[in-house]
């Protein structure tokens, strides 16, 4: 893995772990059938405009049926699960039981026979899982049914999200990520509209959760879909799910900064245990110029 797919899976991170705080401030107000709806036609609206602007050409319909697929495992199951699940649970708690992501995508990966199940990634799951443990120091939560529900969501997420990535990769391997992106969030409006149309009374628009919902739609969805499907097309798979241990750091990151919320001491050792994860997920090593092993 080179230096800039490194940082951009920093990136990555950085934007997607401030999608966790939103969901917390949009699915309440409006609901969470209506949250992926609009989130999902907003990203299929924005990478339309952006496939006129750069004149792609859409793929072919014979196509579209197996990018549903990829639409229905990374982009609706994943959106309503942790939708509702931000109905119950902390956002710090969503954040961390995405990191699980990378562990289902390694997990997929072998089972599809895309990649080696290596020791060297299983290691970094560890190290991964550890890291985000020192990250994100949360409070008790009362258990309930209700929580249990809404982690069992958010794992059933991670995972679908985590296998889905495989055949994500592969659709990177047939078509141009921006098309292949567009025609995934509308396909995801098309199955959601229904839904979202049913749910539509019941919600209770605020301003915050209206600009919260422009935000995962234009920038966390649609722009950085895109920006993932395309660094899918040069890293694995799993290599680009790990994207996800990282998720924690950022959302406690942006928790401090904007809402004042504590930063520990943890979270130093946690960082590097994090970084050292993802390292060892993809490969990347800064100091040696040989290609990682696949």
């Amino acid at each position: 893995m080179q230096t800039r797919h490194f940082l951009q899976l920093i990136l990555m991170s950085a934007l997607w772990g401030a999608s966790f705080p939103l969901l917390r401030i949009a699915s309440p107000a409006l609901g969470p059938w209506v949250v992926a709806g609009v989130r999902c036609l907003l990203a299929a609206v924005v990478l339309s405009v952006l496939m006129r602007a750069l004149r792609e050409r859409w793929p072919a319909r014979t196509a579209w049926r197996s990018l549903t697929l990829v639409s229905t495992l990374t982009v609706v199951i994943p959106f309503v699960l942790f939708n509702w699940a931000a109905l119950v649970i902390p956002s710090g708690y969503s954040a961390v039981l995405n990191a699980t992501v990378p562990l289902f995508g390694v997990l997929g990966a072998a089972m599809m026979g895309e990649e080696k199940l290596t020791a060297r990634r299983l290691l970094g799951c560890a190290v991964g899982f550890a890291g985000v443990a020192l990250l994100v120091q949360l409070g008790p939560v009362a258990v309930t049914p209700h929580v249990v529900l809404a982690a069992l969501a958010c794992v059933t997420a991670s995972a679908s999200y985590g296998f889905g990535a495989i055949l994500m990769k592969r659709a990177t391997m047939s078509h141009s990520p921006l098309p292949a992106s567009a025609v995934v969030h509308i396909a995801a409006a098309l199955i959601l509209v229904l839904p979202a149309g049913v749910a539509a009374p019941a919600m209770h628009p605020t301003p915050g959760a209206l600009i919260a919902v422009a935000v995962l739609g234009t920038l966390t969805s649609g722009f950085m879909y895109w920006i993932s499907m395309r660094l899918m097309r040069e890293i694995p798979a799993s290599a680009a799910t790990s994207a996800a241990f990282m998720i924690p750091f950022f959302g406690v990151s942006w928790g401090g900064f904007f809402l004042g919320e504590p930063v520990t001491a943890s979270m130093l050792p946690g960082c590097l245990l994090v970084l050292a994860a993802t390292a060892l997920v993809t490969g990347f090593n800064p100091f040696k110029g040989a290609p990682p092993e696949p």
